[in-house]
């Protein structure tokens, strides 16, 4: 008898180098999200970062637009299995938000306008590896995509990039947020393929 079910063949490897894994590349935007698109005026909108002790650091739409602002170029990668490439967007990097915050925490749980919530380590929002991002394609950034503001942090499935972001809250331990309560993975590394719990 076969140990090997009909069909089965591992995990598909791209003959581009630079898609990960299982992915495909499309030039479209796809649009996909768990809830309705919230619509969020400026003059309401707040990003505030609670550390570990519930010490907040908050800004207002206006002081965030006074802060250094970035280009980057950067490809994103979407559990659902669609790629894109070259994506430029112009954002706050989080070492700017975290600049005067001093935190014993590893982890981070991001909170989104809507209820949306998810994991990221520390680590992974530092260092140059994640904005909150308000234009894409040098357009403002529309709400169907995470306007007026989102979290890109273009080295995990795009899931951990939260839509409408408006906070982080520090952890001392990993806690799963929205999708990975539901069955996705808690890191999210798209080479190495981790879309679900198990993977």
């Amino acid at each position: 008898m076969s140990i090997i079910s009909p069909g089965f063949g591992g995990r598909r490897r791209s003959s581009r180098p630079d898609l990960p894994p299982g992915q495909y590349l499309t030039r479209d935007f796809p649009v996909l999200s768990a809830g309705p698109t919230p619509r969020i005026p400026l003059d309401r909108w707040q990003f505030t970062i609670t550390d570990e002790v519930g010490k907040k650091h908050s800004w207002s739409w206006k002081e965030f637009q006074e802060l250094p602002a970035e280009d980057v170029t950067v490809d994103i990668h979407c559990v659902t299995k669609w790629s894109k490439l070259g994506t430029t967007w112009r954002g706050v990097a989080l070492d700017t938000l975290f600049e005067n915050i001093e935190t014993t925490a590893d982890y981070t749980m991001v909170h989104g306008y809507g209820g949306y919530t998810t994991n990221v380590p520390l680590e992974d929002l530092l260092d140059g590896k994640a904005w909150v991002a308000y234009k894409f394609d040098g357009e403002d950034l529309a709400p169907e995509h995470g306007g007026p503001a989102r979290l890109v942090v273009p080295h995990l499935y795009f899931w951990k990039s939260a839509k409408w972001v408006n906070g982080i809250e520090m952890l001392q331990q990993d806690e799963p947020g929205f999708w990975e309560e539901a069955g996705y993975h808690i890191y999210g590394d798209p080479w190495r393929e981790q879309r679900y719990q198990g993977d």
